[in-house]
Protein backbone atom coordinates (compact mmCIF):
# COMPACT_ATOMS: atom_id res chain seq x y z
CA UNK A 1 0.00 0.00 0.00
CA UNK A 2 3.50 1.86 0.47
CA UNK A 3 3.91 3.03 -3.18
CA UNK A 4 0.38 3.90 -4.39
CA UNK A 5 0.30 6.35 -2.00
CA UNK A 6 3.50 7.90 -2.27
CA UNK A 7 2.61 7.52 -5.90
CA UNK A 8 -0.45 9.62 -5.21
CA UNK A 9 1.23 11.95 -2.85
CA UNK A 10 3.67 12.52 -6.12
CA UNK A 11 1.00 13.62 -8.20
CA UNK A 12 -1.04 16.46 -5.83
CA UNK A 13 2.39 17.51 -4.72
CA UNK A 14 3.13 18.02 -8.60
CA UNK A 15 -0.41 19.22 -9.91
CA UNK A 16 -0.77 21.81 -6.85
CA UNK A 17 2.98 23.22 -7.39
CA UNK A 18 2.41 23.59 -11.22
CA UNK A 19 -0.63 25.52 -10.71
CA UNK A 20 0.81 27.92 -7.94
CA UNK A 21 4.10 28.10 -10.22
CA UNK A 22 1.45 28.84 -13.46
CA UNK A 23 0.80 32.52 -11.55
CA UNK A 24 4.55 33.34 -11.55
CA UNK A 25 5.07 34.13 -15.05
CA UNK A 26 7.80 33.50 -17.21
CA UNK A 27 10.78 34.11 -15.36
CA UNK A 28 13.40 31.96 -14.12
CA UNK A 29 11.99 31.75 -10.65
CA UNK A 30 8.12 30.31 -12.51
CA UNK A 31 10.21 28.56 -14.58
CA UNK A 32 12.37 26.38 -12.91
CA UNK A 33 8.76 25.57 -10.77
CA UNK A 34 7.27 24.16 -13.46
CA UNK A 35 9.79 22.06 -13.84
CA UNK A 36 10.46 20.80 -10.78
CA UNK A 37 6.71 20.10 -10.54
CA UNK A 38 6.36 18.34 -13.42
CA UNK A 39 9.66 15.99 -11.95
CA UNK A 40 7.80 15.45 -9.29
CA UNK A 41 4.76 14.05 -11.14
CA UNK A 42 7.03 12.28 -13.39
CA UNK A 43 8.64 10.30 -10.17
CA UNK A 44 4.69 9.46 -9.23
CA UNK A 45 4.29 8.14 -12.50
CA UNK A 46 7.50 6.35 -11.86
CA UNK A 47 6.46 4.56 -8.49
CA UNK A 48 3.31 4.08 -9.70
CA UNK A 49 4.80 1.66 -12.51
CA UNK A 50 6.85 0.05 -9.97
CA UNK A 51 4.25 -0.31 -7.72
CA UNK A 52 2.10 -2.08 -10.48
CA UNK A 53 5.06 -4.59 -11.16
CA UNK A 54 5.72 -5.53 -7.42
CA UNK A 55 1.91 -6.05 -7.05
CA UNK A 56 2.30 -8.27 -10.28
CA UNK A 57 5.85 -9.84 -8.93
CA UNK A 58 4.23 -10.65 -5.82
CA UNK A 59 0.46 -12.08 -7.12
CA UNK A 60 1.04 -12.21 -11.12
CA UNK A 61 -2.97 -14.08 -11.11
CA UNK A 62 -4.54 -11.26 -9.16
CA UNK A 63 -7.58 -9.55 -11.15
CA UNK A 64 -6.83 -6.22 -10.06
CA UNK A 65 -4.05 -3.72 -9.12
CA UNK A 66 -3.61 -0.32 -8.61
CA UNK A 67 -1.80 0.11 -11.57
CA UNK A 68 -4.58 -2.01 -13.63
CA UNK A 69 -7.49 0.37 -12.20
CA UNK A 70 -5.78 3.64 -12.34
CA UNK A 71 -4.99 3.10 -16.30
CA UNK A 72 -7.99 5.21 -17.34
CA UNK A 73 -7.22 7.41 -14.54
CA UNK A 74 -3.95 8.29 -15.66
CA UNK A 75 -5.83 10.05 -18.85
CA UNK A 76 -6.77 12.38 -16.56
CA UNK A 77 -3.31 12.54 -14.42
CA UNK A 78 -2.08 13.74 -17.52
CA UNK A 79 -4.31 15.68 -18.96
CA UNK A 80 -4.47 18.07 -15.84
CA UNK A 81 -0.68 18.01 -15.83
CA UNK A 82 -0.68 19.69 -19.29
CA UNK A 83 -3.75 21.95 -18.64
CA UNK A 84 -1.65 23.31 -15.50
CA UNK A 85 1.73 23.54 -17.01
CA UNK A 86 0.36 25.81 -19.66
CA UNK A 87 -2.05 27.87 -17.92
CA UNK A 88 -1.46 30.96 -18.32
CA UNK A 89 0.65 30.53 -21.52
CA UNK A 90 0.60 33.40 -24.71
CA UNK A 91 0.58 32.87 -27.97
CA UNK A 92 4.45 33.09 -27.86
CA UNK A 93 5.13 29.51 -27.13
CA UNK A 94 4.63 25.95 -28.31
CA UNK A 95 3.98 22.70 -26.58
CA UNK A 96 6.10 19.96 -27.19
CA UNK A 97 4.43 16.59 -26.06
CA UNK A 98 6.64 13.47 -25.61
CA UNK A 99 3.65 11.11 -25.65
CA UNK A 100 3.88 7.22 -26.28
CA UNK A 101 1.99 5.07 -24.71
CA UNK A 102 -1.42 3.93 -24.59
CA UNK A 103 -3.14 6.55 -21.73
CA UNK A 104 -0.73 9.69 -21.90
CA UNK A 105 -1.24 10.21 -25.91
CA UNK A 106 -5.11 10.71 -24.95
CA UNK A 107 -4.36 12.16 -21.47
CA UNK A 108 -1.99 15.25 -23.19
CA UNK A 109 -3.96 15.87 -26.69
CA UNK A 110 -6.83 16.38 -24.21
CA UNK A 111 -4.96 19.05 -22.12
CA UNK A 112 -3.18 20.38 -24.59
CA UNK A 113 -6.84 21.18 -26.59
CA UNK A 114 -7.53 22.49 -22.72
CA UNK A 115 -5.54 25.73 -24.76
CA UNK A 116 -6.34 25.47 -28.48
CA UNK A 117 -4.83 29.13 -28.66
CA UNK A 118 -1.35 26.93 -28.34
CA UNK A 119 0.83 25.20 -30.92
CA UNK A 120 0.96 21.66 -30.35
CA UNK A 121 3.01 18.77 -31.96
CA UNK A 122 3.51 15.26 -30.79
CA UNK A 123 7.33 13.98 -30.80
CA UNK A 124 7.43 10.49 -31.39
CA UNK A 125 10.09 7.80 -30.08
CA UNK A 126 9.48 5.04 -32.38
CA UNK A 127 9.35 1.16 -31.68
CA UNK A 128 11.96 -0.89 -30.53
CA UNK A 129 13.78 -3.50 -33.17
CA UNK A 130 12.20 -6.66 -33.97
CA UNK A 131 12.76 -9.55 -31.35
CA UNK A 132 10.42 -12.41 -30.80
CA UNK A 133 7.77 -12.81 -32.95
CA UNK A 134 5.00 -11.69 -31.91
CA UNK A 135 3.39 -14.63 -32.54
CA UNK A 136 5.65 -16.99 -31.38
CA UNK A 137 5.60 -14.87 -28.03
CA UNK A 138 1.36 -15.23 -28.15
CA UNK A 139 2.42 -18.92 -28.66
CA UNK A 140 4.17 -19.26 -24.99
CA UNK A 141 1.61 -16.85 -23.74
CA UNK A 142 -1.35 -19.86 -24.72
CA UNK A 143 0.80 -22.29 -23.70
CA UNK A 144 1.70 -20.72 -20.08
CA UNK A 145 -2.24 -20.66 -19.69
CA UNK A 146 -2.73 -24.06 -20.07
CA UNK A 147 0.34 -25.01 -18.13
CA UNK A 148 2.29 -26.03 -20.52
CA UNK A 149 5.32 -23.62 -20.18
CA UNK A 150 7.96 -23.17 -17.38
CA UNK A 151 8.48 -19.74 -16.09
CA UNK A 152 11.76 -19.82 -17.62
CA UNK A 153 10.04 -20.24 -20.85
CA UNK A 154 8.01 -17.53 -20.02
CA UNK A 155 10.68 -14.81 -19.10
CA UNK A 156 12.76 -16.12 -21.87
CA UNK A 157 9.91 -15.17 -24.55
CA UNK A 158 9.25 -11.53 -22.75
CA UNK A 159 12.87 -10.41 -22.25
CA UNK A 160 13.44 -11.69 -26.06
CA UNK A 161 10.28 -9.94 -26.90
CA UNK A 162 10.75 -6.32 -24.97
CA UNK A 163 15.23 -6.41 -25.46
CA UNK A 164 15.76 -2.61 -26.15
CA UNK A 165 14.13 1.05 -26.22
CA UNK A 166 10.85 2.06 -27.67
CA UNK A 167 7.61 0.71 -28.21
CA UNK A 168 6.69 -2.70 -28.67
CA UNK A 169 6.50 -3.67 -31.90
CA UNK A 170 2.97 -4.85 -32.35
CA UNK A 171 0.12 -3.05 -33.35
CA UNK A 172 -1.86 -2.19 -30.12
CA UNK A 173 -2.56 1.20 -28.32
CA UNK A 174 0.71 3.00 -28.38
CA UNK A 175 1.36 1.99 -32.03
CA UNK A 176 -1.95 2.80 -32.78
CA UNK A 177 -1.33 5.97 -31.12
CA UNK A 178 1.29 7.38 -33.61
CA UNK A 179 -0.44 6.31 -36.27
CA UNK A 180 -3.70 8.32 -35.42
CA UNK A 181 -1.06 11.65 -34.67
CA UNK A 182 0.56 11.13 -38.15
CA UNK A 183 -2.79 10.71 -40.10
CA UNK A 184 -4.16 14.21 -38.19
CA UNK A 185 -1.21 16.01 -38.47
CA UNK A 186 0.30 16.33 -35.30
CA UNK A 187 3.43 14.98 -36.07
CA UNK A 188 6.05 15.06 -38.82
CA UNK A 189 5.31 12.77 -42.08
CA UNK A 190 6.66 9.38 -41.74
CA UNK A 191 8.33 9.80 -38.18
CA UNK A 192 5.89 7.42 -36.33
CA UNK A 193 7.89 4.22 -37.10
CA UNK A 194 11.24 5.02 -37.10
CA UNK A 195 13.28 3.19 -34.55
CA UNK A 196 14.96 5.12 -31.76
CA UNK A 197 19.06 5.46 -31.46
CA UNK A 198 19.13 6.03 -35.33
CA UNK A 199 20.71 9.23 -36.83
CA UNK A 200 17.52 9.79 -38.84
CA UNK A 201 15.45 9.55 -35.58
CA UNK A 202 17.96 12.27 -34.14
CA UNK A 203 16.86 14.23 -37.09
CA UNK A 204 13.67 13.82 -36.69
CA UNK A 205 13.63 14.60 -33.20
CA UNK A 206 15.68 18.07 -33.84
CA UNK A 207 13.10 18.69 -36.75
CA UNK A 208 10.05 18.37 -35.08
CA UNK A 209 11.68 21.09 -32.21
CA UNK A 210 12.19 23.35 -35.06
CA UNK A 211 8.88 22.88 -36.15
CA UNK A 212 7.45 23.69 -32.76
CA UNK A 213 9.11 27.20 -32.97
CA UNK A 214 8.23 27.94 -36.68
CA UNK A 215 4.72 27.51 -35.29
CA UNK A 216 4.26 30.10 -32.48
CA UNK A 217 2.96 33.96 -33.01
CA UNK A 218 6.53 35.09 -32.32
CA UNK A 219 7.93 33.07 -35.87
CA UNK A 220 5.07 34.37 -37.69
CA UNK A 221 3.35 31.06 -38.85
CA UNK A 222 1.35 30.74 -35.85
CA UNK A 223 -0.60 27.77 -35.79
CA UNK A 224 -2.16 26.50 -32.93
CA UNK A 225 -3.93 23.30 -32.19
CA UNK A 226 -7.36 24.95 -32.53
CA UNK A 227 -6.65 24.97 -36.28
CA UNK A 228 -5.91 21.69 -36.60
CA UNK A 229 -8.04 19.64 -35.02
CA UNK A 230 -11.34 19.70 -36.32
CA UNK A 231 -14.36 17.35 -37.55
CA UNK A 232 -12.45 16.58 -40.65
CA UNK A 233 -9.04 15.90 -38.76
CA UNK A 234 -11.36 13.05 -36.46
CA UNK A 235 -12.75 11.77 -39.12
CA UNK A 236 -9.48 11.10 -40.73
CA UNK A 237 -8.44 9.03 -37.35
CA UNK A 238 -11.43 7.03 -37.61
CA UNK A 239 -10.57 5.96 -41.37
CA UNK A 240 -7.08 5.54 -40.24
CA UNK A 241 -8.14 3.31 -37.19
CA UNK A 242 -10.25 0.77 -39.31
CA UNK A 243 -7.73 1.10 -42.58
CA UNK A 244 -4.75 -0.11 -40.26
CA UNK A 245 -6.52 -2.57 -37.77
CA UNK A 246 -5.94 -0.16 -34.59
CA UNK A 247 -6.68 -0.69 -31.09
CA UNK A 248 -10.44 -0.65 -30.13
CA UNK A 249 -8.94 1.50 -26.85
CA UNK A 250 -9.61 4.22 -29.45
CA UNK A 251 -13.31 3.37 -29.21
CA UNK A 252 -12.92 5.05 -26.29
CA UNK A 253 -10.10 7.85 -26.69
CA UNK A 254 -11.12 9.53 -29.99
CA UNK A 255 -14.74 10.10 -28.60
CA UNK A 256 -13.00 11.64 -25.40
CA UNK A 257 -10.37 13.51 -27.19
CA UNK A 258 -13.53 14.51 -29.77
CA UNK A 259 -15.39 15.78 -26.54
CA UNK A 260 -12.59 17.72 -25.73
CA UNK A 261 -12.02 19.47 -29.14
CA UNK A 262 -15.74 20.32 -29.24
CA UNK A 263 -16.63 17.51 -31.59
CA UNK A 264 -19.70 15.28 -30.64
CA UNK A 265 -17.97 11.77 -32.20
CA UNK A 266 -20.19 8.72 -31.20
CA UNK A 267 -19.73 4.99 -32.24
CA UNK A 268 -22.29 4.78 -35.05
CA UNK A 269 -20.02 7.26 -36.82
CA UNK A 270 -17.43 4.42 -36.48
CA UNK A 271 -19.70 1.85 -37.71
CA UNK A 272 -20.59 4.13 -40.87
CA UNK A 273 -16.91 4.89 -41.92
CA UNK A 274 -15.96 1.39 -41.09
CA UNK A 275 -18.65 0.03 -43.28
CA UNK A 276 -16.65 2.05 -46.45
CA UNK A 277 -13.27 1.77 -45.17
CA UNK A 278 -11.12 -1.27 -46.62
CA UNK A 279 -8.65 -2.93 -44.62
CA UNK A 280 -5.26 -2.35 -45.99
CA UNK A 281 -2.71 -3.42 -43.39
CA UNK A 282 -2.31 -6.44 -41.17
CA UNK A 283 -0.37 -6.26 -38.22
CA UNK A 284 0.18 -8.39 -35.10
CA UNK A 285 -2.49 -9.24 -33.92
CA UNK A 286 -4.38 -8.99 -37.56
CA UNK A 287 -1.39 -10.94 -39.04
CA UNK A 288 1.99 -11.74 -38.28
CA UNK A 289 4.24 -9.08 -39.52
CA UNK A 290 4.98 -6.25 -36.98
CA UNK A 291 4.86 -2.24 -37.29
CA UNK A 292 8.58 -2.44 -38.57
CA UNK A 293 7.79 -4.61 -40.94
CA UNK A 294 4.62 -2.22 -41.81
CA UNK A 295 7.69 0.69 -42.12
CA UNK A 296 9.40 -0.88 -44.44
CA UNK A 297 6.76 -1.98 -46.86
CA UNK A 298 5.94 1.36 -47.39
CA UNK A 299 4.24 2.59 -44.10
CA UNK A 300 1.87 5.69 -43.08
CA UNK A 301 3.34 7.24 -46.24
CA UNK A 302 1.44 4.63 -48.42
CA UNK A 303 -1.36 4.05 -46.51
CA UNK A 304 -2.42 8.31 -46.26
CA UNK A 305 -1.53 8.45 -49.68
CA UNK A 306 -4.14 5.09 -51.06
CA UNK A 307 -6.70 6.46 -48.73
CA UNK A 308 -6.17 10.13 -50.21
CA UNK A 309 -6.12 8.82 -53.60
CA UNK A 310 -9.90 7.30 -52.77
CA UNK A 311 -11.38 9.88 -51.57
CA UNK A 312 -11.44 8.55 -48.40
CA UNK A 313 -9.87 11.08 -46.16
CA UNK A 314 -10.16 14.69 -46.17
CA UNK A 315 -7.18 16.53 -47.84
CA UNK A 316 -7.58 20.16 -47.24
CA UNK A 317 -7.14 19.62 -43.45
CA UNK A 318 -4.71 21.64 -41.18
CA UNK A 319 -1.69 20.25 -39.84
CA UNK A 320 1.88 21.26 -38.33
CA UNK A 321 3.12 22.15 -41.42
CA UNK A 322 0.17 23.72 -43.07
CA UNK A 323 -2.48 23.11 -45.14
CA UNK A 324 -3.51 19.87 -47.05
CA UNK A 325 -2.31 16.15 -45.85
CA UNK A 326 -0.43 15.77 -48.91
CA UNK A 327 3.06 16.56 -47.69
CA UNK A 328 2.29 13.66 -45.56
CA UNK A 329 2.87 11.23 -48.72
CA UNK A 330 6.21 12.40 -48.61
CA UNK A 331 8.96 10.32 -46.40
CA UNK A 332 12.06 11.82 -44.41
CA UNK A 333 15.60 11.08 -45.74
CA UNK A 334 19.06 11.64 -44.20
CA UNK A 335 21.52 13.21 -47.19
CA UNK A 336 24.64 15.42 -47.22
CA UNK A 337 22.65 18.23 -47.35
CA UNK A 338 20.44 17.12 -43.64
CA UNK A 339 17.33 15.99 -43.48
CA UNK A 340 15.01 15.95 -47.05
CA UNK A 341 11.88 15.14 -47.79
CA UNK A 342 11.10 13.53 -50.54
CA UNK A 343 8.47 11.39 -52.15
CA UNK A 344 7.50 8.08 -50.49
CA UNK A 345 6.73 5.03 -52.46
CA UNK A 346 3.52 4.81 -54.55
CA UNK A 347 3.73 0.66 -54.58
CA UNK A 348 4.06 -1.75 -50.78
CA UNK A 349 7.27 -3.31 -50.84
CA UNK A 350 5.36 -6.46 -49.30
CA UNK A 351 2.06 -6.67 -50.29
CA UNK A 352 1.61 -9.65 -47.15
CA UNK A 353 1.71 -6.66 -44.89
CA UNK A 354 0.28 -3.21 -47.03
CA UNK A 355 -1.87 -3.33 -49.63
CA UNK A 356 -3.61 -0.55 -51.94
CA UNK A 357 -6.96 0.27 -51.63
CA UNK A 358 -7.76 -1.43 -55.08
CA UNK A 359 -6.96 -4.74 -53.57
CA UNK A 360 -7.36 -4.82 -49.80
CA UNK A 361 -7.35 -7.28 -47.05
CA UNK A 362 -10.90 -6.97 -46.45
CA UNK A 363 -13.28 -4.54 -47.73
CA UNK A 364 -14.63 -2.84 -44.79
CA UNK A 365 -12.74 -1.98 -41.57
CA UNK A 366 -11.78 -3.77 -38.84
CA UNK A 367 -14.00 -2.38 -36.01
CA UNK A 368 -17.69 -2.99 -35.85
CA UNK A 369 -20.30 -1.80 -33.60
CA UNK A 370 -22.98 -4.42 -31.70
CA UNK A 371 -26.44 -3.71 -30.81
CA UNK A 372 -29.07 -5.77 -28.52
CA UNK A 373 -30.65 -6.07 -25.76
CA UNK A 374 -27.60 -6.76 -23.93
CA UNK A 375 -26.38 -2.75 -24.75
CA UNK A 376 -23.90 -1.68 -27.04
CA UNK A 377 -20.64 -2.73 -27.53
CA UNK A 378 -18.35 -2.94 -30.19
CA UNK A 379 -16.09 -5.61 -31.91
CA UNK A 380 -12.77 -5.68 -33.82
CA UNK A 381 -12.53 -8.31 -35.96
CA UNK A 382 -9.81 -8.23 -38.76
CA UNK A 383 -7.86 -10.96 -36.72
CA UNK A 384 -10.93 -13.30 -35.90
CA UNK A 385 -11.89 -16.26 -38.32
CA UNK A 386 -14.63 -15.74 -40.91
CA UNK A 387 -16.77 -19.05 -39.20
CA UNK A 388 -16.23 -17.20 -35.72
CA UNK A 389 -17.88 -14.46 -36.65
CA UNK A 390 -21.35 -16.23 -35.24
CA UNK A 391 -21.30 -17.35 -31.95
CA UNK A 392 -24.21 -18.93 -30.00
CA UNK A 393 -23.62 -20.97 -26.70
CA UNK A 394 -24.75 -20.95 -23.10
CA UNK A 395 -23.20 -17.89 -20.86
CA UNK A 396 -20.96 -18.55 -18.19
CA UNK A 397 -20.92 -15.62 -15.75
CA UNK A 398 -17.82 -14.26 -13.78
CA UNK A 399 -17.56 -11.00 -11.78
CA UNK A 400 -14.15 -11.76 -11.33
CA UNK A 401 -11.73 -12.57 -14.22
CA UNK A 402 -8.91 -14.26 -12.08
CA UNK A 403 -11.65 -16.89 -11.80
CA UNK A 404 -11.52 -18.22 -15.34
CA UNK A 405 -7.87 -19.46 -15.16
CA UNK A 406 -8.99 -21.48 -12.46
CA UNK A 407 -11.76 -23.00 -14.31
CA UNK A 408 -9.69 -23.52 -17.02
CA UNK A 409 -7.14 -26.23 -15.67
CA UNK A 410 -10.17 -28.02 -13.84
CA UNK A 411 -11.71 -28.88 -17.03
CA UNK A 412 -14.91 -26.85 -16.44
CA UNK A 413 -14.51 -24.73 -19.73
CA UNK A 414 -13.45 -27.42 -22.53
CA UNK A 415 -17.22 -26.61 -23.92
CA UNK A 416 -19.17 -24.30 -26.24
CA UNK A 417 -19.24 -21.34 -23.91
CA UNK A 418 -19.92 -17.86 -23.97
CA UNK A 419 -17.77 -16.22 -21.26
CA UNK A 420 -19.35 -13.11 -19.38
CA UNK A 421 -17.07 -11.08 -17.29
CA UNK A 422 -18.95 -7.93 -15.74
CA UNK A 423 -18.40 -5.04 -12.98
CA UNK A 424 -15.38 -4.62 -15.33
CA UNK A 425 -16.43 -1.00 -16.09
CA UNK A 426 -15.38 2.68 -15.79
CA UNK A 427 -17.26 3.09 -13.12
CA UNK A 428 -17.13 -0.26 -11.16
CA UNK A 429 -13.05 -0.61 -10.98
CA UNK A 430 -11.61 1.49 -13.41
CA UNK A 431 -12.01 -0.36 -16.77
CA UNK A 432 -8.79 -2.50 -16.38
CA UNK A 433 -7.44 -4.50 -19.35
CA UNK A 434 -8.20 -7.79 -18.80
CA UNK A 435 -5.02 -9.16 -20.64
CA UNK A 436 -5.29 -13.04 -18.72
CA UNK A 437 -8.27 -13.65 -20.29
CA UNK A 438 -7.33 -13.94 -23.82
CA UNK A 439 -4.24 -16.56 -23.99
CA UNK A 440 -7.30 -19.15 -22.66
CA UNK A 441 -10.04 -18.59 -24.29
CA UNK A 442 -7.25 -18.90 -27.42
CA UNK A 443 -6.49 -22.24 -26.46
CA UNK A 444 -10.35 -23.36 -26.51
CA UNK A 445 -10.59 -22.15 -29.90
CA UNK A 446 -7.56 -23.58 -30.96
CA UNK A 447 -9.35 -26.91 -29.65
CA UNK A 448 -12.19 -26.51 -31.64
CA UNK A 449 -14.35 -24.87 -29.55
CA UNK A 450 -16.86 -22.30 -30.59
CA UNK A 451 -16.10 -19.24 -27.62
CA UNK A 452 -16.47 -15.63 -27.02
CA UNK A 453 -16.11 -13.14 -24.48
CA UNK A 454 -19.06 -10.23 -23.59
CA UNK A 455 -17.65 -7.33 -21.11
CA UNK A 456 -18.70 -4.27 -20.29
CA UNK A 457 -14.66 -3.75 -19.49
CA UNK A 458 -11.54 -3.40 -21.75
CA UNK A 459 -9.15 -5.65 -23.41
CA UNK A 460 -5.60 -4.51 -24.62
CA UNK A 461 -5.18 -3.54 -28.04
CA UNK A 462 -3.46 -6.62 -29.03
CA UNK A 463 -6.36 -9.02 -28.40
CA UNK A 464 -7.51 -10.69 -31.66
CA UNK A 465 -8.47 -14.06 -32.91
CA UNK A 466 -11.68 -14.58 -30.27
CA UNK A 467 -14.63 -12.86 -30.83
CA UNK A 468 -15.21 -10.29 -28.27
CA UNK A 469 -17.96 -7.70 -28.00
CA UNK A 470 -16.30 -5.29 -25.39
CA UNK A 471 -17.16 -1.78 -23.36
CA UNK A 472 -21.05 -3.12 -23.05
CA UNK A 473 -22.78 -0.26 -21.92
CA UNK A 474 -24.57 0.15 -19.50
CA UNK A 475 -22.16 -1.18 -17.34
CA UNK A 476 -23.12 -3.86 -14.94
CA UNK A 477 -22.90 -1.37 -12.22
CA UNK A 478 -24.88 0.95 -13.53
CA UNK A 479 -28.19 -0.21 -14.12
CA UNK A 480 -26.98 -2.37 -17.72
CA UNK A 481 -28.74 -5.78 -18.61
CA UNK A 482 -25.35 -7.60 -18.14
CA UNK A 483 -25.93 -7.80 -14.25
CA UNK A 484 -29.14 -9.86 -14.93
CA UNK A 485 -27.21 -12.39 -16.99
CA UNK A 486 -27.24 -16.18 -15.57
CA UNK A 487 -24.83 -18.66 -16.17
CA UNK A 488 -26.89 -20.77 -18.70
CA UNK A 489 -28.61 -18.03 -20.63
CA UNK A 490 -27.90 -18.68 -24.38
CA UNK A 491 -26.23 -15.55 -25.84
CA UNK A 492 -25.83 -14.70 -29.62
CA UNK A 493 -23.36 -12.32 -30.79
CA UNK A 494 -23.85 -11.62 -34.20
CA UNK A 495 -21.08 -9.67 -35.91
CA UNK A 496 -22.36 -9.98 -39.49
CA UNK A 497 -25.82 -8.57 -38.95
CA UNK A 498 -24.28 -6.88 -36.12
CA UNK A 499 -26.62 -7.73 -32.47
CA UNK A 500 -25.82 -8.92 -29.26
CA UNK A 501 -28.32 -10.64 -27.63
CA UNK A 502 -29.48 -12.30 -24.23
CA UNK A 503 -32.13 -15.20 -25.89
CA UNK A 504 -34.62 -14.42 -22.94
CA UNK A 505 -38.53 -12.88 -23.61
CA UNK A 506 -38.14 -8.91 -22.55
CA UNK A 507 -40.29 -9.23 -19.64
CA UNK A 508 -37.99 -12.05 -18.19
CA UNK A 509 -34.88 -10.12 -18.05
CA UNK A 510 -36.62 -7.14 -17.01
CA UNK A 511 -38.23 -9.16 -14.07
CA UNK A 512 -34.47 -10.41 -12.68
CA UNK A 513 -33.25 -8.86 -9.75
CA UNK A 514 -29.58 -7.19 -10.91
CA UNK A 515 -26.26 -8.96 -9.50
CA UNK A 516 -24.53 -6.76 -7.14
CA UNK A 517 -21.56 -5.22 -7.82
CA UNK A 518 -18.61 -7.29 -5.76
CA UNK A 519 -16.53 -4.82 -3.39
CA UNK A 520 -12.88 -4.19 -4.38
CA UNK A 521 -10.73 -6.00 -3.02
CA UNK A 522 -8.77 -3.75 0.37
CA UNK A 523 -5.24 -3.04 0.79
CA UNK A 524 -4.24 -2.15 -2.89
CA UNK A 525 -5.41 1.79 -2.92
CA UNK A 526 -8.11 0.82 -5.29
CA UNK A 527 -9.87 3.41 -3.18
CA UNK A 528 -8.04 6.48 -4.37
CA UNK A 529 -9.71 6.91 -7.15
CA UNK A 530 -13.47 6.29 -6.48
CA UNK A 531 -14.36 9.96 -6.91
CA UNK A 532 -12.94 9.76 -10.48
CA UNK A 533 -15.05 6.38 -11.13
CA UNK A 534 -18.05 7.84 -9.73
CA UNK A 535 -18.34 10.49 -12.33
CA UNK A 536 -16.79 8.70 -15.36
CA UNK A 537 -19.31 8.13 -18.29
CA UNK A 538 -19.78 5.21 -19.79
CA UNK A 539 -17.69 3.85 -22.78
CA UNK A 540 -20.21 4.81 -25.68
CA UNK A 541 -19.20 8.68 -24.16
CA UNK A 542 -15.41 7.84 -24.00
CA UNK A 543 -14.93 6.49 -20.92
CA UNK A 544 -14.13 9.76 -19.91
CA UNK A 545 -14.21 12.19 -16.55
CA UNK A 546 -14.48 15.42 -18.54
CA UNK A 547 -17.61 16.55 -19.42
Amino acid sequence: MLLPLIALACYLIGAIWLGYTAYRGDGPEGRGGRIAAVAIAACGVFVHQNAWLQERRLAPDAALSLGDTAALVSIVIAAVAIILALFPRRRGIAALLLGICDKIVPGLLIGALSYGHLPALFVPSGPMRSGLSNAEKARVRQRAAEGLATREERLDAEARSYHSPGTCTFYGTANSNQMLLEIMGLQLPSSSFEPPDTPLRRALTEAAVVQAIAMTARAGQWRPIAHVIDERTLVNAVVGLHATGGSTNHLLHLIAIAHAAGVRLQLGDFADLGAVTPLLARMYPNGTADVNHFHAAGGMGLVIGQLLDAGLLHGDVNTILGTGLDAYRRVPRLTDRGLQWVEGTQNSHDTAVLRPVSNPFQSSGALKVLQGNLGTAAIKLSAVPDDRHVIEAPALVLDDPALLKGLFRDGVLDRDVVVVVRFQGPRANGMPEMHSLMPILGALQDRGRRVALVTDGRLSGASGKVPAAIHVAPEASGGGMLARVRTGDVIRLDAVAGTLHVQLPAAELAQRPPAVAPLLPSGRGLALFRALRAGVGDATAGASVFG
